[in-house]
């Protein structure tokens, strides 16, 4: 197994264990994330999987195609949880790509159909607007105050 392949499976069996520590120490110190919800760089990109693994309620993850070399690679993931600002059940399929520095993850892109997530997350408002911009921009506006208040309260990103 190519050790970026390693990685990214020691980075996802730290996720499935809510281990946000591991999964922040597998990072660039000048990584980047993006996808429907977050766009990150640096010690953000941590500070995000620190949250999520510190917040997740009734939640459960698996993944698959672990596929990496020198440079790049990608997996697929699920990911089942309890939303918690509505308390509505979530199943995400996501699909990553990443880019690797140093034995690293450098560029971290995940892809999923943020429509079927909003219908899951946010109920009747999830289907009715789901497919909007504006319904976007309000969870990711959202998702970002909830990371900065993280933040502020752990002392340090």
């Amino acid at each position: 197994m190519h050790p970026n392949e390693q990685l990214l499976t020691r980075f996802y069996t730290a996720f499935a264990a809510r281990d946000g520590a591991t999964m922040a120490a597998c990072y660039a110190p000048d990584a980047s994330f993006d996808d429907p919800v977050f766009s990150l760089r640096g010690a953000q990109v941590g500070a995000m999987w620190r949250m999520l693994c510190a917040n997740a309620r009734e939640f459960s993850v698996e993944f698959s195609d672990i596929r990496a070399n020198g440079t790049g690679g990608s997996a697929n993931w699920q990911a089942r949880y309890l939303f918690s600002q509505t308390g509505r059940r979530v199943h995400n399929i996501i699909a990553s790509s990443f880019t690797f520095r140093d034995g690293l993850i450098a560029v971290q892109r995940d892809v999923f159909d943020f429509w079927r997530w909003s219908r899951q997350a946010l109920g009747a408002a999830g289907w009715v607007l789901g497919w909007s911009p504006p319904l976007r921009a309000k969870v990711r506006a959202q998702a970002g105050k909830n990371l900065e208040r993280w933040i502020a309260n752990q002392g340090s990103a």
